[in-house]
């Protein structure tokens, strides 16, 4: 199973990568912590490592290490802009649970 990026996602991830002035992809880990058990990192790299999932699309790059790809298998990377505010946002369908911030989860 792999892990899908939406058109927002890979707007929003383009135009923050555009602003860096160089070439930059969005790293998505998996950390334990958050009010969950499990949280997601989001940092911004400029390569890949050797045995990273490389995702791209419409000019937007997405890295997963091996190890945060099991907890993230079958997800969908998404960019929600609403009242609350504007944030990547994972629909993990591993996940058991999660919190109001979106960002930590249990399996």
């Amino acid at each position: 199973m792999s892990v899908g990026v939406t058109a927002a996602a890979a707007r929003r991830i383009a135009e923050i990568a555009a602003g860096e002035g160089r070439a930059t992809c969005l790293r998505i880990s998996v950390e334990g912590g958050g009010c969950s058990g499990f949280q997601y990192k989001f940092d911004l790299v400029e390569s890949a490592e050797v045995d990273d999932l490389v995702i791209s699309r419409d000019g937007a790059t997405v890295l997963i290490d091996p190890v945060s790809l099991e907890y993230m298998a079958g997800s969908e990377v998404d960019f929600v802009d609403d009242l609350i505010g504007a944030s990547f946002k994972i629909a993990n369908p591993k996940a058991t649970a999660g919190c109001g911030c979106g960002t930590s989860f249990a399996l």
